[in-house]
């Protein structure tokens, strides 16, 4: 194995767990987030020469992550609908973690996608708004807009969930 052979199979195992995770919040569903991570993970290998050395390996792929997933939710057959009603019934106590998190992820799915990606990017990935915009290929600005959107939709719904 080469050196950059040996450098893209490190930064696949360092990143993969990561990229997966970001990769299920933006499609909900593992088999597809798996999709999106190898396709993203296959471009980066083909730009492996351009961005090696450089701090932008983790843009690029975050940037083609995004870009796949929100090209990909233009082609609405290939992507779940998002649900209609988020939560139908309140657990025991001992669930409620469980079902606040299973909340999340479908509230998640009703966002439009750039929102959601937003969201995403900037509260489960912990991006700054900088790092954000250049995985969302857009201004900082926008990455507030989305997430503040995003994110009152999201409160909106939980009220209305917890005083059902």
């Amino acid at each position: 194995m080469g050196h950059a052979d040996e450098e893209v199979a490190a930064f696949v195992r360092a990143r993969y767990g990561s990229l997966l995770r970001t990769a299920f919040l933006l499609c909900g569903d593992r088999g597809k987030a798996e999709d999106l991570v190898q396709t993203a993970l296959a471009k980066t290998v083909v730009a492996w020469a351009r961005l090696r050395g450089a701090d932008g390996v983790d843009h690029y792929v975050h940037r083609i992550l995004v870009n796949t997933y929100l090209s990909s939710r233009r082609r609405r057959s290939w992507w779940e609908q998002p649900l209609s009603r988020v939560a139908e019934g309140r657990a025991r106590d001992e669930y409620v973690g469980v079902e606040q998190r299973d909340w999340l992820r479908r509230a998640l799915d009703g966002l439009p996608a750039r929102q959601r990606a937003a969201v995403v990017l900037r509260y489960y990935e912990d991006l700054s708004e900088q790092d954000a915009a250049l995985a969302l290929g857009c201004s900082v600005g926008t990455v507030k807009s989305l997430s503040s959107r995003g994110l009152r939709t999201l409160r909106e719904q939980w009220a209305e969930v917890s005083h059902a």
